[in-house]
């Protein structure tokens, strides 16, 4: 899970799939942290993408390093309390413009049952769960 996080923390920019019915959506993400052993990602309870991971939680993220890339699938679990929402603004002090602990609008998620694949054009891919 930390080398995971390291390579998204890097990449700065990452994105993540989901799918309403048959037709997939992706879009950037830029904040991660680790909380209680857990890779977490925020967003809007207002956006489609979350009312997304709420009906089907699994989900596909991407993002690129140098000559690297990571495909990483999991399931976005929800996490309601105060201390995991309090861990990402810490972790991400850039969001705290967008969000607070206890806006009623922040949710994160936490990334369970995950696939993390590390790829690139001259190595073979090397895979790791958590």
């Amino acid at each position: 899970m930390e080398k995971t996080m390291k390579f998204l923390q890097e990449a700065g920019t990452f994105y993540l799939a989901t799918v309403e019915g048959d037709k997939p959506h992706v879009r950037p993400f830029g904040a991660v942290c680790e909380f209680e052993g857990k890779l977490y990602i925020t967003t809007s309870n207002q956006k489609a993408v979350f009312a997304q991971m709420q009906k089907n939680p699994k989900v596909e993220i991407t993002g690129m390093v140098g000559g690297t890339w990571i495909r990483l699938e999991a399931e976005a679990i929800r996490d309601d309390r105060r201390e995991a929402r309090e861990a990402m603004l810490n972790a991400n002090e850039s969001l705290r413009g967008m969000y607070s602990e206890d806006d009623g609008i922040m949710e994160v998620l936490y990334l369970k049952n995950a696939t993390a694949t590390f790829c690139s054009f001259t190595e073979a891919p090397v895979t790791c769960k958590f």
